[in-house]
């Protein structure tokens, strides 16, 4: 099967060596592995080519992909990379089974310092805004299309045995 490795850790300093680690594990569960930096894009143009090309290089790898498997891990801040979730909404707009991962499966609403619950019985954070509440550790529309799994990226090749 051919796994489609999403995730912020193309942004790590180590991400080529992070990816040859996912790419190995896949082997190791009799996968291969479809890792973003495997393709080769040439970024001795102008910034907005590269980007288009590592869009249409990403697409196409998902395209070939079996499934998707994401970090979704919070990134910069509460929330997964939004680049890895237009990826996992890709993926399952193809019909593709996506798997997400996290470190921290507890709901979206527990992870909010201060939590006010206004007249109507929902939920607000500090800013005032509405925080769902589903008992989901990510957004509704993430939860329902992806499997969550509590771990890491090598717990999800256990699980997909």
């Amino acid at each position: 099967m051919k796994i489609y490795i999403a995730g912020p850790d193309v942004f790590e300093q180590d991400s080529v060596e992070i990816g040859q680690k996912y790419s190995d594990l896949c082997k190791k569960y009799g996968h291969e592995g479809l890792y973003p930096l495997d393709n080769i894009v040439d970024f001795k143009q102008a910034k907005q080519k590269i980007a288009q090309d590592i869009f249409h290089a990403n697409v196409k790898l998902i395209k070939e992909a079996d499934i998707v498997i994401a970090n979704l891990n919070p990134f910069r801040g509460k929330e997964a990379d939004s680049g890895t979730v237009w990826e996992c909404g890709f993926a399952s707009a193809l019909g593709k089974k996506v798997y997400g991962y996290m470190e921290n499966t507890s709901a979206y609403i527990d992870n909010f310092d201060e939590v006010s619950t206004l007249a109507d019985g929902l939920y607000a954070d500090s800013d005032g805004k509405i925080i769902e509440d589903f008992d989901y550790p990510i957004n509704l529309m993430i939860a329902c299309s992806a499997e969550i799994v509590t771990g890491k990226f090598e717990d999800v090749l256990r699980l997909i045995l």
